[in-house]
């Protein structure tokens, strides 16, 4: 079965332009990019480029995964509450016969948007290669496989599949996570004990396999 895809809160700021624009929200990922273009000059916009490479999920109820509602105190009325403006497919407080309802799926709940799953918890982790001495720090997801996060350390290293990777000298399964790998977060413990993670986090080595059909 496909596996989303993983990103860093980091990774998701830097999709902030209105020509870029990535949101999360409810532990998802989404690409607003082609919404912003359709409806591209549109004052509803606003609150959504104001926002853009953050994380939204207090704009929404957890339970019933759409946006948050209040009882208007002037009408009594049960209404979507948008304190930051109203904004794309969110209908107007009163009746009016200019706006457009025929969209169909709010964009909150179309899944032509949603590019991937926002990490729980991000860590850091140290990627040494034995053969060069090379040291790489890369923040990964911690729900990630080491597969995944050979990916992220290709654009370091493009020749990354040629090596064995192993931790206190035992091969890593790379289809399990840091944590399955007995690879535990430590981010906690060093918090606690005011100990710089930069310092002491967890490495990974790189060993050269020697074998050319890898490359």
């Amino acid at each position: 079965m496909h596996r989303p895809k993983y990103f860093t809160p980091n990774e998701v700021s830097l999709h902030n332009t209105i020509g870029d624009i990535w949101v999360s929200y409810l532990g998802k990922v989404r690409d607003l990019t082609p919404l912003v273009n359709e409806y591209k000059g549109d004052v509803l916009l606003k609150p959504m480029i104001e926002c853009a490479g953050k994380d939204i999920s207090h704009w929404f109820n957890p339970k019933t995964e759409d946006i948050q509602t209040h009882v208007d105190p002037l009408t009594g009325c049960m209404k979507y509450y948008t304190p930051r403006g109203r904004f794309v497919h969110v209908p107007p407080p009163y009746p009016c016969t200019d706006w457009a309802n025929d969209f169909g799926t709010p964009w909150w709940r179309d899944k032509r948007y949603e590019i991937g799953l926002l990490s729980a918890k991000t860590r850091w982790i140290r990627i040494i290669n034995t053969l060069t001495s090379q040291e790489q720090s890369l923040e990964v997801c911690s729900e990630e496989t080491l597969n995944e996060i050979l990916q992220r350390y290709l654009y370091y290293n493009s020749h990354a599949t040629g090596y064995t990777w192993k931790h206190n000298g035992v091969t890593l399964d790379m289809s399990k996570t840091l944590n399955e790998n007995n690879i535990p977060d430590e981010d906690e413990d060093f918090y606690n004990n005011r100990i710089d993670r930069d310092l002491f986090s967890q490495s990974i080595c790189l060993y050269f396999n020697d074998d050319l059909t890898e490359l």
